[in-house]
């Protein structure tokens, strides 16, 4: 057995009146040398269990019975370090919340005020630092008083005390509860001989560090450090006399001393060990008098824990379910409620270090679109998620209403997942034909694919992935004015319901559902999606954070990543815990996926998103839910990609939102966003689609260009150049462009040849008047003055 190592503080106690009494009642007392005859365990049984329940000398317990069953038990008190609150942090290193059911944060002893250290010893166990696991002085001495007084006077030392703390702290039923704290000499006896361990294994300050961190102070703070900035706002090391005796006294009954609850009660216990500690000569009796003599005086921080304190409380949510299942090794959700629970505490009490993905410029400008544009106290709701391109991580997260229970509040993370605190979803509207699209041109399809579009149509024959076949469906646009003949570019820009029908048979209802599910896509509930046709038009039930994560796929040139909230973990001691990562593939190529974004892009510049552009390159795709239950947007940068939905979440058969659009409040919402968010970033441009698509392009308009300049410009967006033989007349700087064939503006196939026609000035006037003959070198077909014009 090694020495126990000696104690680094040891306050010296003077002979007061109070050890002088101490030494006449040894003397005086004939029991007192009895006592020291006996062998160390007996003392420890017998005293132990007479001092804690005086009753029991009937019961049939014997020094035999005490002294066996001690030498026998089990020394070792294997147990955790006490329970922690876990911190989260944002992606900068920035607290956003904490969880915990005990609030506590542990300090070295060197970090609590050297009067609080002697406040606390002299009030508990005035002799720590004297006497070993058990105190034969006050041992005795609280025996005799127990037998002269009927009342019972507690022994306990310190030692002991901590190790009661440990045992409660370590309990996580009310059974246990009730079996460590039980009134039974077995309890006793238990707690002395783990205590006889610590003192063999753990110096003074340590002993005396740990109880100062695991001991109750009341109103929910454990631990002296929690109770400073609970009561007084300060940390522990700048406690005041006043301060420090008031917390030393709570701990001996935390609900009858806490100052909050029964500020007289705690006042006069404060008194009581103000005098204990001029008794004992660690400060005078007139500074006893003085501070005696002033009230209590609190700074109250009250304690807030959980996702409801936390200024991202949405993300707060998301982040918590992902730790729920990390610490539950991916199995949460396959646990009975009482697991669960299991894992709760776990992440209450682990005193975990939290690095999570939030980015909070992101969050901000995402929580300030959404109010902007939804009243918090509108029945309506909007929410919106941001994923980060490439890696998949949740950037933001947030709802137009506040978080919590009542009037106008929400505890249901509406734009998350069921798994991470959300409901069933909502319906993803027209942004869910990106992925028949996809795969139309995943299977070769050109982009002159065109389908004759009515304002309403029917399709049949189409099966689902089990080769069964699917109901007749008979769709019809929002817009009944949308008629004609669309392709995969137009009929996307207008967001053409019968032409994505047509588009969906020709493509493969399986084929188009495959696709989805290769950027992640399954219902909010986190069933597989419904293969039925009218998912092109996003029937199916999904959350913000999934759609934005696969439309940031679409950004990443085809790079599917599944969201991240948590990016690293540590335990108390520092110690990584495994979390998992993103799960990163290449769903689609490149160049397909580039194509995509081309044709996305002209959602914002020529179809139902115009104007809702942010002053760089961006794409994105507008929604408008089924019976107009919903609005839905979605959209994307090369490096952020944002989802947003707008709809009444009291229920779908009577709350619609009639007369909104995707590009109504949606992408408002996402535009404003997206512009606060990005500020100050290099404004990425998409790479240019590589391959036969069979795409069209608008031919630029060059005219009044230099030659050389218009070449750069048409070469630029993917045209063959020849420049015509000879110059003509016309309104330009001779030598400039004068026009084009094809005209600038119209749509050409992307390759197809442009024809530049040089400018030689403008024509010189005629004396009588009469239009100048052609020139010899204009195409037969060049408009002149009185055909037509240009």
């Amino acid at each position: 057995m090694r020495p126990r190592r000696a104690a680094r503080y040891a306050p010296v106690v003077p002979r007061t009146l109070g050890s002088v009494n101490e030494a006449n009642h040894d003397r005086a007392n004939p029991f007192s040398t009895l006592f020291r005859l006996l062998g160390a365990a007996v003392v420890a049984g017998v005293l132990v269990a007479f001092v804690a329940l005086p009753g029991v000398g009937g019961a049939g317990l014997t020094a035999r019975n005490a002294a066996t069953d001690f030498q026998g038990m089990d020394s070792r008190l294997r147990s955790k370090p006490p329970s922690e609150k876990t911190v989260v942090y944002d992606a900068d290193g920035k607290q956003i919340a904490t969880f915990f059911d005990r609030y506590r944060e542990s300090v070295k002893l060197a970090k609590v005020a050297p009067i609080m250290r002697t406040a606390i010893v002299d009030i508990e166990d005035s002799r720590f630092y004297q006497h070993g696991a058990l105190d034969l002085k006050g041992t005795i001495r609280a025996l005799a008083s127990n037998v002269e007084t009927e009342q019972t006077q507690g022994g306990s030392t310190l030692t002991q005390q901590y190790v009661k703390n440990i045992l409660v702290d370590a309990t996580k039923t009310k059974e246990e509860y009730q079996e460590v704290t039980a009134p039974t000499v077995g309890r006793k006896i238990r707690e002395l001989r783990y205590a006889l361990d610590l003192e063999e294994h753990m110096s003074k300050d340590e002993i005396l560090q740990g109880y100062l961190n695991i001991a109750y102070f009341g109103s929910g703070a454990y631990g002296v450090q929690a109770a400073s900035k609970r009561y007084f706002s300060k940390p522990a090391s700048k406690l005041s006399l006043e301060q420090a005796a008031l917390l030393a006294g709570i701990t001996q009954n935390p609900t009858a001393y806490d100052p909050i609850l029964h500020p007289a009660e705690a006042r006069k216990r404060r008194d009581i060990v103000l005098y204990r500690m001029a008794q004992l000569g660690h400060i005078s009796q007139e500074q006893a008098r003085t501070s005696a003599a002033k009230p209590i005086e609190l700074n109250r921080t009250d304690p807030v824990g959980g996702c409801e304190s936390s200024d991202v409380p949405y993300f707060c949510e998301y982040v918590k379910y992902d730790m729920l299942n990390i610490l539950s090794g991916g199995k949460y959700w396959s646990m009975t409620s009482k697991q669960q629970q299991s894992v709760v505490n776990k992440l209450n009490r682990g005193g975990y270090r939290i690095r999570t993905t939030l980015d909070p410029k992101a969050q901000k400008a995402a929580d300030q679109a959404l109010r902007n544009t939804v009243s918090p106290t509108s029945q309506k709701v909007g929410a919106e998620a941001m994923v980060e391109p490439g890696t998949g991580k949740l950037r933001a997260i947030g709802l137009s209403k506040r978080f919590g229970s009542g009037t106008g509040r929400t505890a249901i993370n509406l734009a998350a997942d069921r798994q991470h605190g959300g409901g069933a979803g909502i319906s993803a509207g027209s942004t869910f034909k990106v992925f028949t699209l996809a795969a139309a041109l995943d299977e070769g399809l050109p982009v002159t694919t065109s389908f004759s579009s009515g304002s309403s149509t029917t399709v049949s024959g189409m099966t689902n992935c089990k080769g069964g076949p699917t109901q007749i469906w008979s769709p019809s646009n929002s817009d009944p004015a949308e008629a004609g003949s669309y392709n995969l570019k137009t009929g996307t820009w207008h967001s053409v319901n019968t032409f994505y029908a047509q588009l969906e048979k020709k493509v493969g209802l399986c084929d188009a559902v495959k696709m989805a599910k290769r950027f992640g896509m399954k219902k909010a509930t986190g069933e597989p999606l419904d293969e039925v046709p009218s998912q092109v038009l996003g029937t199916n039930d999904i959350d913000m954070v999934h759609l934005a994560a696969a439309y940031a796929g679409f950004a990443a040139r085809g790079k599917y990543c599944t969201p991240i909230s948590v990016t690293s973990v540590t335990d108390l001691n520092g110690k990584k815990i495994s979390v998992p990562g993103s799960n990163c593939s290449q769903v689609i190529d490149e160049p397909l996926a580039d194509e995509v974004n081309s044709i996305l892009q002209g959602v914002l510049t020529r179809g139902t998103a115009r104007g809702r552009s942010i002053g760089r390159p961006a794409a994105g795709k507008t929604g408008t839910c089924e019976e107009h239950m919903c609005a839905v947007f979605a959209g994307f940068t090369p490096n952020l990609a944002a989802a947003t939905a707008y709809w009444d979440p009291r229920g779908p058969n009577r709350y619609k939102v009639y007369g909104v659009f995707g590009a109504d409040q949606p992408a408002s919402i996402w535009q404003q966003s997206m512009e606060r968010a990005l500020s100050g970033r290099p404004a990425l441009g998409f790479s240019r689609p590589v391959g036969d698509f069979g795409d069209t392009a608008t031919v630029p308009d060059v005219r009044g260009m230099t030659v050389d300049d218009a070449i750069a410009r048409l070469k630029a967006e993917q045209f063959s150049v020849s420049v015509a033989s000879g110059a003509v007349e016309s309104d330009e700087e001779k030598g400039r462009v004068a026009s084009t064939s094809p005209d600038g503006g119209t749509d050409a196939p992307i390759g197809s040849s442009v024809i530049i026609y040089v400018s030689k000035g403008k024509p010189d006037k005629p004396e009588n008047g009469d239009s100048p003959p052609p020139s010899p070198n204009l195409p037969p077909d060049f408009p002149l003055p009185g055909r037509g014009g240009h």
